[in-house]
């Protein structure tokens, strides 16, 4: 095993949560995921503009965060047996 074990629970714990915030910007940032509507009222804010402007960025913090929490949970846990013994 690479990493001890309960840094490894912790990382992929903490992965989790980065993995949740990420999507949460991307889905606040994304015209097409929250619909016509609402994202004609928010930009009718400056500060929306300025958050829409990042939104590439939250992709990629989304992908590397994903990435990086299934490389640790699959180094910290293994790779699950599909027959039960």
């Amino acid at each position: 095993m690479v990493l001890d074990s309960i840094l490894g629970i912790k990382l992929t714990f903490i992965l989790g949560i980065t993995n949740i915030i990420g999507i949460s910007l991307v889905f606040l940032s994304c015209r097409c995921l929250m619909g016509k509507n609402l994202s004609k009222f928010l930009f009718k804010y400056d500060w929306y503009k300025k958050f829409y402007g990042y939104h590439c960025y939250y992709w990629w913090f989304f992908i590397i965060s994903v990435l990086l929490h299934s490389l640790i949970a699959l180094t910290t846990y293994g790779i699950p047996s599909l027959i039960a013994t």
